[in-house]
């Protein structure tokens, strides 16, 4: 009787669905970005709920602060920008390491050594063009040119957090530093907005030179829009779209599954099918780019760019002004 009990009670635990996780994803992803990847995640894996919520990065953080002050911090996973703001997180001991495999044929530069943060993709700024302009610029050096004067147009760091990030690269690079940017300030560079605004003037003729992130150029090239986009020979700064646990997460294997997925082949084929340059140095790149080999990353420290980021701020709107 007893073996026909634990039998059926075996055969019963057998037959119960297992338990679904829930994962809360907060995410500065575009929406259709966002769906298709929550899409592709859960096809792999059913069992996940996944709850996102999706803005921009700056109001994510403002989100995720106040969360914090209350004492009440939703997601799991975050999905943004940059990894200087979760450079700051980790430093504030928001984060929780997880180290895996599935960074192999990931280049060093693009995760936390420590295992609190990972790159996902590579979005990366360099020179558009309209091409009605006299110039085909090869360097950065060449918007410096006293000939540009007038004639370019470039997002502000103080609204754009690419844009800072590029501000804090090519300081940093001892070739271009807070020399060039005078330069470019002595030019009349337009420094204003983000990289949309800036594109259109480029697009429209507007401004002849810009500075931008790449797939603006790239896909509207291919669409019939008069630019061109220049990879600098110097090299490029770029923004990664990392991907962080937090210390507070509810539901960490769930939280793994995701982290692995985005790293994952299946992962990272769906960051090349959306337009983006692979973070997975064995994968191919979107069409219009040049090979993954000829497009040379400068030197980046996210936790020096995050120390100097007010200081870079302030120096910036002291040379251009404050919006």
């Amino acid at each position: 009787m007893r073996k026909m009990i634990l039998s059926a009670a075996l055969a019963a635990f057998a037959a119960t669905p297992a338990l679904s996780e829930d994962l809360v994803l907060y995410t500065s992803q575009p929406n259709a970005d966002a769906q298709q990847t929550v899409d592709a995640f859960k096809a792999e894996y059913p069992d996940v709920t996944v709850t996102w919520v999706r803005d921009g990065t700056t109001k994510i953080m403002a989100k995720l602060q106040a969360e914090m002050a209350a004492g009440d911090v939703r997601p799991d996973v975050l999905l943004i920008a940059d990894t200087v703001t979760l450079e700051g997180l980790k430093q504030d001991d928001r984060l929780q390491p997880y180290v895996t495999e599935a960074a192999v044929d990931m280049d060093a530069a693009l995760y936390d050594p420590e295992g609190y943060y990972y790159s996902t993709k590579l979005i990366t700024t360099g020179i558009v063009y309209n091409t009605g302009a006299s110039a085909k610029p090869s360097s950065w050096q060449d918007l410096a040119k006293p000939e540009m004067k007038g004639m370019i147009a470039m997002p502000s760091p103080l609204y754009s957090g690419a844009a800072l990030i590029h501000l804090a690269t090519l300081t940093g690079n001892n070739a271009l530093g807070w020399d060039y940017y005078q330069a470019l300030a002595n030019n009349d560079a337009r420094a204003q907005g983000g990289n949309g605004g800036t594109f259109k003037a480029v697009a429209s003729g507007e401004k002849p030179y810009g500075v931008v992130v790449d797939f603006l150029a790239i896909r509207s090239k291919a669409d019939g829009s008069p630019v061109e986009f220049v990879f600098p020979e110097e090299g490029v700064s770029y923004v990664t779209e990392p991907v962080a646990i937090l210390k507070t997460a509810q539901n960490v294997d769930a939280a793994h599954k995701f982290v692995d997925f985005l790293l994952s082949n299946k992962g990272q084929q769906l960051v090349l099918d959306q337009g983006y340059i692979p973070a997975k140095s064995d994968m191919d790149v979107p069409a219009g780019f040049p090979a993954r080999d000829a497009i040379k990353l400068m030197a980046f420290d996210p936790a020096e760019a995050l120390a100097n980021a007010e200081a870079n701020k302030q120096r910036f709107a002291e040379m251009f002004g404050a919006e």
